[in-house]
C-alpha cells in the first residue's frame, strides 16, 4: 500500500474526479485503530478506466461507520471528500469543506494517516 501525504492530497482527489459516482463495496473494521475500504472509482489517469481502490486508515481517532449491507445504497452523486485538519485525515461520505460539515456525514474516519492500494476493477 502506498501512502497517501497531504502534499498529494489534492491531486490524488483529482485524479478520481472526487469519487463521484463511484461505487462503495466494502467497509471492515480490522481493529480499534484500522479501517479498511474498498470502492470502485473512475482513473483519470487510466483514460476513465474503472478500478478498484482500498483505502486504510490507521491511527483512527473517531469515525461513524455504515453497515455493509447499506453500502450499496449510498449514493456517491457528490463523492467524497478528505480533508486535514489537525494533523489528521478526514474522510467522509459528500462534499464536505470542514471538520463539522465531516462530522454530519452518514460516514466518516479521522485518522493519522491514510494508504491507499490500487488494483484491477
Amino acid at each position: 500500500m502506498k501512502p497517501l501525504s497531504q502534499t498529494q492530497l489534492s491531486n490524488f482527489l483529482k485524479r478520481f474526479n472526487d469519487f463521484k459516482d463511484a461505487e462503495l463495496r466494502s467497509l471492515k473494521i480490522i481493529s480499534a485503530t484500522q479501517i479498511k475500504l474498498s470502492l470502485a472509482a473512475q482513473d483519470s489517469a487510466r483514460g476513465f478506466d474503472w478500478i478498484s481502490l482500498d483505502l486504510l486508515f490507521t491511527d483512527v481517532s473517531d469515525a461513524a461507520l455504515v453497515q455493509n449491507s447499506k453500502l450499496p445504497l449510498i449514493d456517491l452523486n457528490d463523492g467524497i471528500s478528505i480533508i486535514m485538519t489537525n494533523n489528521e485525515f478526514a474522510f467522509a461520505i459528500g462534499a464536505c469543506y470542514n471538520i463539522n460539515s465531516i462530522k454530519n456525514s452518514i460516514c466518516y474516519v479521522i485518522s493519522k494517516s491514510i494508504k491507499y492500494q490500487e488494483s484491477s476493477f
